[in-house]
Parts: structure tokens; sequence; C-alpha cells
């Protein structure tokens, strides 16, 4: 047990990637054309008798010009989506405002070190029972998230490409923007890669950070939420509560309230310290998550699951226990760094490397020596990312909780994509690390063999 010293390795830099046709240009011009057409083509899906891949196809086959056009109408912002976004954002806002513990992000390659107030459970607490009390009031129906779903994401769309747009000329000086820290400008590779992977790391607008209120106030709240309001739209139609729907809001709410207490770790985490705010990043949360992740949710309000509570109990209780030993893992990790790796982990004194690097001063330009403690403990000690392999045991749960049977592959469509994600984030993580602590990190690959399924991968 104890802290393990690493030898000191030369400070290494990431070599400047060469203009690439297919990173840089044609994989991202892809990405930026069919994802937002694959959400405005879900949430017209999602509003059909029978959603499933089958009435997709056979709505294609009949006629693509027919189908684009009723995507089109299903999806087109009106009045009554801007009043709903700019409550549900208003309130956000207000809640932003709450004072708490200032927390601070790990120091930038350039030596921007962000801080935070630590007010997520104030927003994790506030917001939803502000929610449930308006449609109480009667000011709304509980099932307004499903009842407007297509026009919000339509705004939410359109907004979010031209809010891409200000934060890439922000990131630039342009528009007589400034950045918000040392980690902005271009990436070299052209205007396009640059609106689609951003150009600023922790962007700023009136005081509130961009990424953390868009990230987490914004899109996993309206996720959060997302599953009581197709439960409340489900029973409106059918009369009842349906069990693989009920199950599944309930399993995703305790997840993302299991989030906001973690918010500060997620603050810390490779979306937000190595990825920018532009499309990837910025429109993929303000428009992705909400149309996505609520896909096998939302797949069940016109077309229940057909699972009985036994059934959809088994599979919840999966799930719940994947969300659980998720948040063991984060919070492991997180009280591990906050104490300086004196947190005991499972009972016992944490194993620990301690890890050198090197980061940018940005008043001297140059570098300053910096050290950090790897954790080998705990389930950090079976794999190095043993968190993914709970938190896509969830996901997998959701998908099955819609029912297979009834609707087919299609609410299996978010686990497969964050099956994907997190492998690749997986393989990106290990190579920032890598490259930022060098020996140290090579020695604890060799401690822990697997990346995220113990002795299979």
């Amino acid at each position: 047990s104890g802290v393990a010293k690493s030898a000191a390795a030369a400070p290494k830099q990431a070599a400047p990637s060469k203009l690439s046709l297919v990173d840089h240009v044609l994989l991202p011009l892809l990405l930026m054309v069919t994802t937002p057409t694959f959400c405005h083509i879900t949430a017209w899906l999602t509003a059909q008798p029978e959603p499933t891949l089958s009435t997709l196809a056979a709505a294609a086959a009949a006629g693509p010009a027919a189908l684009a056009a009723d995507v089109l109408a299903s999806t087109m912002p009106d009045a009554k989506a801007a009043v709903l976004l700019t409550a549900f954002s208003g309130l956000a806002l207000l809640i932003y405002a709450i004072p708490g513990p200032v927390k601070f992000g790990p120091i930038s390659d350039r030596g921007a070190r962000p801080a935070y107030a630590d007010n997520a459970m104030w927003h994790c607490v506030l917001f939803p029972l502000v929610f449930v009390l308006g449609a109480a009031a009667g000011l709304y129906p509980l099932s307004v998230l499903y009842d407007h779903f297509g026009a919000t994401v339509g705004l939410l769309n359109f907004g979010g490409l031209a809010f891409c747009a200000l934060l890439y000329a922000k990131g630039l000086s342009r528009l007589g923007l400034r950045p918000s820290g040392p980690d902005a400008g271009s990436s070299g590779k052209g205007l396009l890669f640059d609106y689609y992977w951003g150009t600023e790391l922790y962007p700023q607008l009136g005081g509130v950070d961009v990424k953390r209120f868009v990230n987490c106030r914004i899109s996993m709240t309206y996720w959060m939420l997302a599953g009581v309001s197709f439960a409340a739209a489900s029973h409106s139609r059918h009369g009842r509560l349906d069990p693989g729907l009920v199950l599944c809001a309930a399993s995703q709410f305790v997840y993302l309230v299991k989030f906001f207490y973690w918010e500060i770790g997620y603050m810390r985490s490779i979306d937000i310290i190595t990825d920018r705010a532009g499309f990837y990043e910025t429109w993929g949360c303000l428009v992705w998550v909400p149309s996505i992740y609520t896909l096998h949710t939302r797949s069940m309000v016109q077309l229940p699951s057909g699972l009985s509570w036994p059934a959809a109990g088994a599979i919840f209780a999966v799930g719940l226990l994947g969300v659980a030993f998720n948040f063991e893992a984060d919070l492991q990790r997180q009280r591990f760094r906050e104490t300086g790796g004196a947190a005991l982990v499972w009972g016992r004194k944490p194993i620990a490397i301690e890890a050198e690097y090197h980061v940018t001063d940005p008043k001297s330009g140059k570098l300053a020596r910096h050290t950090s403690l790897l954790l080998v403990s705990g389930w950090w000690g079976v794999a190095r990312h043993a968190q993914y392999l709970f938190e896509l045991t969830a996901a997998w749960s959701w998908g099955l909780l819609a029912g297979v049977g009834t609707h087919g592959a299609l609410p299996l469509f978010y686990a497969a994509f964050l099956t994907v994600l997190l492998v690749h984030r997986a393989i990106r993580d290990e190579e920032k690390c890598s490259l930022k602590y060098g020996a140290a990190y090579a020695k604890y690959k060799a401690m822990v063999p697997y990346k995220i399924v113990p002795y299979v991968f």
C-alpha cells in the first residue's frame, strides 16, 4: 500500500497533426449532416403509433420526399417550444447563481484552472421540484416535454448550430468577442474542423461557464425530467402505468441524481478538460442528448413496452446495480483526489502512483512541474475504466426495458451508441494520460492490464 513514485520523464508535448482529408474534413462534415437529420427523424418516428424501424422503412419506401416533408413539419420550431425552452433555461440560470463551495478543475496545458461553485445538488433538488409543482398548479401538463418534443428538437437543433457559430467566433476573437482564457484559437485544420471541434476550451458568457450550463444544467436536466414527462404522457394515452417505461424513467432518474452529486467530478473528466466547445461537444449535449438519450423512453409513449412488472423489475434491478457500482467507482476516485490519497478505498489504505506532469505557465511561458496521484485500488485496480462497464450495464437495461419484442432494435440504439462512444473515449483518455504522465501511466497499465472488462478487454 501507499504511494509509489514513478521515474521522472521529460515532459512530452503532443506533436501537431497534419491536415487529414478524412479526419478533419470528410468525417466532421458527415457527422454534422447526419446527426441533426437523425435527431429530426427519431423525433418524428417516436410520435408514430408504432415507433419501429419497420415503420421508418415503410415510410421511406412509400416516398422519401413525403417522409422528409412529414419529418420537417413535425419538428418545425414554434412559439410554445420557444416559451418552454426559455422558461427551462431561465430556471436553470436562477439556480446556477446559488453560491456554493468553490471547487477546481485540472490545470490545462496552457495553465488555466477553471473554478466552479459546487451547487449541483441545489439544482438537482429544486429543478425537478419546480417542474412537478408547476404541473400540479395547472401551469402545464406533466407531459409537456413529450407534447412539444418535435418542435423542441427543431428549435434546439437550429439554435444549437447558430450557438456553435457564436462560440467559434468567440474563440477566434471575432464579432467583438474575446476568449475567456488562454486555451483558445484555431486548430490550424481549417474553418470546418474549427467549427466542429471548437475554438475554446473553457468559454464563458456573462460569467456562466458554457460547458457546465449546457452539458449539465440543460441537457442532463432535460434527460432527467423526460422520463417523468413521458411516463405521464403514456398514462394519459393508455390509462395505466407501463412497467417498462416507469422503471426505465426511475432508473435514469436515480442515475442522474448520481450525476449531479458527482458533477464536479464530471467537470474534471475528458469531456470537459480535452474536448473544446464546438459542434462535437456543445451541439452534441444541447441536441443529441435530449434527442437520443431519451429515445427508448420516448418510444414507449405511443407503444407500451409489453413487459410485466416482474420482468421489468428484474431488468430494473440489474440496471440499478450498474448505476450503484458506477457511482461507487466515481466516488472512490473523487474522494481519493480531494483527500490527496488519504481516503480509504474498500476499507483499506489505497495504492497510488505519484505521476509527474508539466504545463505551460501562462505568465512566464515556461513549463511548470506538477504532480498527481493515480489510484490503483478499488474498482480502479480492477479495470482502468471499470466505471464504463457499469454505465453500459445500466444503458443496456434501459433499452431492454422498452421491450424489444414490441419495438424491435430501435430502443437499443442509445446503448449501442454509448458502447462505441465509451470504448472510443477510453482509448482517447489513455492516449492523453500516456502523453501527460509518461512512465507513471505505463506503470499503472502494467498493474491494471484491462481497459473496461476484466479478463476480456
